[in-house]
């Protein structure tokens, strides 16, 4: 009877230990991948990510390149995720053209694969894309820009500083998205660099980090010492111009600076006036939504028209212009990231 009673024990405690290792691998793994890791507006998207994960009871695996611009770091990213079992991931693609023989890979193995913020090119080699109208969010601040200068705007001398020199669509779409809203023609709709509007002055490549903004920004002046327009791909660019602008005595308020992200950084740059006016974006809700997704397998309504859904884009500056809508810094703070 004892010998019975302890294999009795024994194989309640097997199938105890199998249960409880049933259950640790019984969640479903999603994926995140960003371009960074440091990035105020990638940590608020992983944050959002997290959070949705512990909602949903999936365990996340997030990663990032070691730069914006690692492809490579990307790719190998997804194939860990393609050997983990995943079912599925969200990505912030840093070559959109040079990552799609990768996604389709994940796709062909089952994962879905949800593209945030910049969309692939093609936008269909993902399973779905969810993103801010970057054309949307450019032509906020390039409106905001044509209708603070008013007259002076014809004779404006714009410099550019724009993300990497491949041209990932949220580059070229925010870089366009602002010259449409100035009123110039962008010539070719998926690039930028063709144009021949005068008031162009410069595109330089500040890869979306301050001290690379301030560089570019130095190199802008030997090229545009009139300069008094700056388009910024991202806030932390934004700062890196101001910064070289200073050094030169051009922090006077005669050099407009626009951006786009909203940050809690960029916002508080808006009220002090180093940023004229941003376009926010709500880098949280894309990946909550995308996490929700792939746990659910079930996507949202998406307007066939745009092709993505539209996470929604708003301009932020303390200096309203009759015709943009727009909110102040106190209602962008309320909203803003990082």
């Amino acid at each position: 009877m004892r010998r019975l009673s302890v294999l009795k024990a024994a194989i309640a405690g097997f199938a105890l230990c199998t249960a409880m290792a049933s259950s640790a691998y019984s969640a479903d793994i999603v994926g995140l991948i960003t371009k960074t890791e440091t990035n105020p507006f990638f940590v608020k998207m992983r944050e959002g990510a997290q959070a949705k994960a512990k909602e949903l009871n999936v365990e996340l695996i997030t990663a990032a390149g070691k730069f914006d611009g690692d492809n490579d770091g990307q790719v190998a990213a997804i194939e860990n995720l393609i050997s983990a079992g995943a079912k599925g991931f969200a990505i912030v693609p840093s070559d959109s053209k040079a990552i799609v023989p990768t996604i389709q890979k994940a796709r062909d193995a089952g994962l879905m694969v949800i593209v945030l913020d910049t969309p692939l090119d093609p936008m269909d080699a993902a399973t779905a894309t969810f993103a801010t109208d970057n054309r949307k969010a450019g032509q906020l601040i390039g409106e905001w820009a044509k209708g603070t200068l008013g007259d002076k705007a014809k004779d404006a001398s714009i410099v550019f500083l724009d993300l990497a020199t491949n041209q990932p669509t949220v580059d070229y779409l925010r870089d366009q998205g602002f010259m449409a809203g100035f009123g110039i023609d962008v010539k070719d709709p998926n690039k930028y660099g063709d144009e021949d509007d005068a008031r162009i002055c410069t595109h330089e490549i500040s890869q979306g980090d301050q001290e690379k903004g301030r560089t570019a920004m130095e190199n802008a002046l030997t090229k545009c010492p009139n300069v008094n327009v700056v388009y910024t791909i991202n806030e932390p660019a934004a700062a890196g111009a101001y910064e070289a602008l200073k050094a030169v005595g051009k922090d006077d308020g005669s050099v407009l600076i626009v951006s786009v992200d909203g940050g809690c950084p960029g916002v508080a740059n808006v009220k002090s006036g180093v940023i004229g006016a941003t376009s926010q974006q709500y880098p949280l809700k894309m990946a909550a939504m995308a996490l929700e997704a792939i746990v659910s397998g079930k996507l949202p309504e998406i307007d066939p028209a745009m092709g993505f859904l539209d996470t929604g884009a708003t301009l932020v500056t303390d200096k309203p212009v009759d015709g943009v809508d727009s909110i102040d810094t106190t209602k962008g703070a309320d909203l803003c990231w990082g």
